[in-house]
């Protein structure tokens, strides 16, 4: 295949989608505790938590052909957008577009796999988004492709009014 690099020709899981790992709320007299208990750390290397200063901002696309990545809102809300990306340097326009609504009052992780790009604009002030990464920051560097936010089209971003 000409034209795609060897490090894409090796990749594992091409087949697997974005999932997300649902939570909950234990709540009592004391408080209210929320988990995710079927989440594993297993392969997560770091973390980082990410805020915008608007919701008119997106953060997208980036990808990665060796690097899954988690994702979990820990305040407000947000709308993550993941794509498979076929080519790295041409990606087709034509993929699939996984969109999930995360939410601090729904615990869930969001699971990117390997092979995608992604991205996400908060819905709400003060939203806080941690990214677990299965890569270090050196290999991560190293296994980067990034996109403009439209790559896909505009109206990935947009909010449906119902």
């Amino acid at each position: 295949m000409k034209g795609i690099s060897p490090i894409f020709l090796k990749m594992e899981n091409l087949s697997e989608k974005p999932y997300l790992i649902e939570g909950g709320f234990a709540i009592d007299d004391r408080g209210q505790v929320s988990f995710i208990n079927d989440f594993d750390f297993k392969d997560v290397k770091r973390f980082y938590i990410t805020e915008n200063f608007s919701t008119d901002t997106i953060r997208a696309f980036h990808g990665h052909f060796k690097e899954a990545k988690y994702v979990l809102v820990v305040s407000g809300s947000a709308l993550v957008v993941a794509v498979k990306i076929d080519d790295p340097k041409n990606p087709s326009k034509d993929q699939e577009l996984h969109r999930f609504v995360l939410s601090s009052k729904k615990p869930a992780v969001l699971y990117i796999p390997l092979g995608y790009a992604n991205g996400f604009r908060a819905l709400e002030k003060d939203t806080k988004v941690i990214f677990f990464s299965t890569s270090s920051l050196e290999e991560s560097k190293k296994d980067e492709y990034r996109f403009p936010y439209n790559y896909w089209g505009e109206d990935v971003w947009k909010v449906e009014n119902r």
